[in-house]
């Protein structure tokens, strides 16, 4: 297949701050905006190399923005976001004329009475919902062996720097259509790995935050205890402008709550330049391990970066993250059957489906939807008992224990660090919808465990192939380890558009 440039493509790897500029000089406006991305959707995503990465647009979009622009001609700004075209994935309510499926027809025509939080943040600040990503289908949660970024509706998501390889999920359609510049911002979710996965193999800025620093409210879940929105973006700086956003207490998710007092929320748009001198950062080479020389490689010469930028780097190890992965599997199986009958409940109303129990019922009775892989999670966490049973409680203080306080806490206070560091994981390996997914080695558990904030940013190409580098540290250090991404983005420039081949072509 022929290289596809982005060079035709007026607003190719254009920054929120730069779109905005552009529509205040009325170079463009965000009806414009709208219309380019629609076509480049229409060029990239449905014919071209078909991605598949946008599974509904919206239908009103283009009358939002020319609303947006009448306010900005009589003066009237909502904030950083005005005008511009932002892309979620499709887990994430909204009451509009599009349904929120997380790819499964069982959602097909559920109305939303309200928005979810997240999404009303966003149109309060003026972005405009231009469409609904693909992704890996009930967020790569309803059994085993499942192929990252397929979903019943909306079918296999491809990765734009290698079409035959995998995007990874479950945000995979949010990675491969930000990556492809299909939008402008675009916000995933993720219980483990779900943002930092397909943001690293799709050469994006994927920022899991604090779990409690925005809201879950309308997000179709797997597991409380760990579910976070995050943006992903092609910049830390745009990352930094979304999260904004989305963050804030929200009395409908009391999780949100404890961020009162823990964080400056101000802090979080604008990060502080320069925040990599005198920083203390652990590194932690365990999470690569048995990944290709080619990423040592490159942690190597980011290493150099960082050291030179005036870091203090601390060679260090991250205790007891083999202690955690059975419980966190439980916990997330107990979690899911009754928070998936409250989400059922407040965002499908209209629907007869009323339990997970329900949802295995239909895909039985709709065999298309398993015609890839089971539902094996989806009937185990049936299956469950109330969160009152000691199994789960024990589960969730087992996993917490080792993730936090003997786990990435004992880790930074040990040689008294701001962050660890590390390869967030290795290239995307090939789409396989028969065996699955072929999984490498990840640094998204520990901090998905602890419910801690973990940022990946572009490290680099193994042949063609992106990866990320990974800053992970304690609860509400958001804001740092945002500023820490930046300066680092700042003096590597790792991020390359991608070229839309095959592996066979990849230099």
């Amino acid at each position: 297949m022929a290289t596809m440039s982005t060079a035709a493509f007026e607003w190719a790897e254009a920054s929120a701050a730069a779109l905005a500029s552009a529509m205040a000089s009325g170079r463009t406006s965000s009806a414009a905006l709208v219309a380019a991305y629609l076509d480049r959707m229409d060029a990239i995503d449905s014919a071209g190399p078909a991605l598949r990465s946008i599974l509904a647009r919206n239908p009103d979009a283009a009358a939002i923005a020319a609303q947006l622009d009448a306010e900005r001609a009589a003066g009237r700004l909502r904030g950083p976001l005005h005008g511009i075209p932002v892309l979620v994935k499709d887990n994430i309510a909204s009451a509009d004329r599009m349904a929120t499926t997380a790819g499964s027809p069982a959602l097909l025509g559920a109305q939303a009475p309200h928005d979810a939080t997240v999404l009303a943040r966003l149109r309060a600040a003026g972005a405009v919902l231009l469409a609904k990503t693909n992704l890996s289908e009930w967020a790569n949660f309803r059994g085993q062996h499942s192929s990252s970024g397929w979903s019943t509706l909306g079918g296999q998501t491809r990765n734009p720097y290698a079409l035959d390889r995998s995007p990874s999920g479950s945000s995979s359609g949010t990675g491969a259509a930000i990556a492809a510049n299909l939008g402008a911002l675009g916000v995933g979710t993720e219980t483990d790995g779900s943002i930092t996965s397909p943001a690293q193999v799709q050469g994006l800025v994927g920022f899991k935050p604090t779990v409690g620093l925005a809201s879950r409210h309308g997000i179709v879940p797997i597991a409380f205890s760990q579910d976070t929105p995050g943006p992903m973006c092609r910049s830390v700086a745009d990352a930094a402008l979304l999260m904004a956003v989305l963050a804030g207490v929200d009395e409908r998710d009391p999780v949100t709550r404890r961020q009162r007092g823990r964080i400056d929320l101000a802090a979080l748009a604008y990060p502080r330049p320069g925040a990599l001198r005198g920083a203390r950062l652990g590194v932690v080479r365990q999470l690569a391990d048995g990944a290709p020389r080619e990423v040592a490689q490159l942690f190597e010469q980011a290493l150099t970066t960082l050291s030179n930028a005036g870091a203090v780097l601390v060679e260090s190890r991250l205790p007891n993250v083999d202690r955690y992965g059975a419980s966190e599997l439980q916990v997330m199986l107990y979690e899911m059957k009754p928070a998936m009958a409250a989400y059922l409940a407040e965002f499908a109303p209209n629907l007869a489906l009323r339990t997970l129990a329900d949802l295995v019922a239909f895909n039985r009775a709709h065999p298309a939807t398993l015609a890839l892989f089971g539902q094996e999670w989806f009937e185990q966490a049936a299956a469950k008992g109330p969160l009152s049973t000691p199994a789960y409680r024990n589960a969730l203080a087992h996993g917490r224990r080792f993730a936090r306080g003997q786990g990435i806490d004992a880790a930074l206070r040990l040689h008294g660090l701001q962050a660890l560091i590390a390869p967030t994981g290795g290239p995307a390996g090939l789409t396989d919808q028969l065996l699955g997914e072929n999984s490498g080695p990840s640094a998204s558990s520990p901090a998905a465990v602890a419910g801690y904030p973990h940022l990946t940013v572009p490290m680099g190409q193994v042949r063609g192939l992106p990866v990320g580098l990974s800053f992970i540290a304690s609860a509400w250090a958001d804001a740092q380890l945002l500023a820490l991404g930046l300066h680092y983005e700042q003096l590597s420039l790792a991020r390359q558009p991608p070229r839309f081949i095959v592996s066979s072509a990849l230099a």
